[in-house]
C-alpha cells in the first residue's frame, strides 16, 4: 500500500464540529458575497492557477459549473484548452456511487441535473486527469467540505490512477478543521484569491 496514501487519513477530532451546521454557514457566507466581489476574486483564482499550472495539469481537466456563488474558473479551462487539454464535467450517475465525467465546451449543450446543476447530456465518457473542486469549507491539512453526498469522495477514491485534486475557493471558507472523517479524500492544492497552496 501507499505509504504517502497511509499518512494523509485523518485522525479522529477531539471535538468535531458540527458539518451539516458548518456547510450551511459557510455556503450562506458564499452567497452573501456580491456578484462583483465572486467575480474578481474568481479571476484571482484563475490567475493563480495559471501562474502555478502554465501547461495545462492533464489532458482532460474536469471542473464544477459554478452554483451559488462558487469560483467561476472557466477562463482558466479555455486557456488550457488552447494548448490542447479537455475540459469536462461532472455526471450524477447515481446517488451513492462515482461520477462520471464527459466532455465540455462553450457550444456543450447542458441539462439540470437532479439537483438543478447545469450537466452534459450526451457526449463519451472521459476520465479526468485532475479535478477543480469547489470548496465550501476547508482546511490546512487539505480536507474539504462539500454538499454532503460523498461524490467526490467516492470519485477519488475509486479511480486508479487518482486524478490531482485542485480545491479552489474562497478565504471567507477556510477553517480550523472541517473534522475529516475515515472517507474524506485530502486535495492536493488549493486554490483561493490569496494564492496557491500545498496541503500541510
Amino acid at each position: 500500500m501507499d505509504s504517502k496514501r497511509e499518512d494523509t487519513t485523518p485522525p479522529p477530532s477531539r471535538c468535531p464540529p458540527d458539518r451539516d451546521a458548518l456547510r450551511r454557514d459557510m455556503v450562506a457566507a458564499r452567497r452573501a458575497l456580491p456578484a462583483a466581489t465572486v467575480a474578481a476574486w474568481s479571476a484571482q483564482i484563475v490567475a493563480h492557477l495559471l501562474a502555478r499550472f502554465a501547461r495545462p495539469p492533464g489532458a482532460c481537466v474536469a471542473f464544477c459549473w459554478p452554483i451559488q456563488h462558487e469560483p467561476d474558473v472557466r477562463a482558466a479551462l479555455a486557456a488550457w484548452a488552447r494548448q490542447g487539454s479537455r475540459a469536462a464535467l461532472p455526471v450524477v450517475i447515481a446517488p451513492g456511487k462515482p461520477l462520471g465525467f464527459r466532455p465540455w465546451a462553450r457550444d456543450t449543450r447542458l441539462e439540470p441535473d437532479r439537483y438543478g446543476i447545469p450537466t452534459p447530456v450526451t457526449g463519451p465518457w472521459v476520465r479526468p486527469d485532475a479535478l477543480l473542486l469547489p470548496l465550501n469549507a476547508f482546511d490546512a491539512a487539505g480536507y474539504r467540505l462539500g454538499y454532503g453526498g460523498g461524490f467526490f469522495d467516492r470519485t477519488l477514491a475509486s479511480l486508479d490512477p487518482r486524478p490531482l485534486a485542485i480545491g479552489v475557493g474562497f478565504e471567507l471558507n477556510r477553517v480550523e478543521s472541517i473534522g475529516p472523517q475515515a472517507h474524506d479524500q485530502p486535495l492536493d492544492w488549493i486554490v483561493t484569491e490569496a494564492g496557491c497552496f500545498r496541503p500541510r
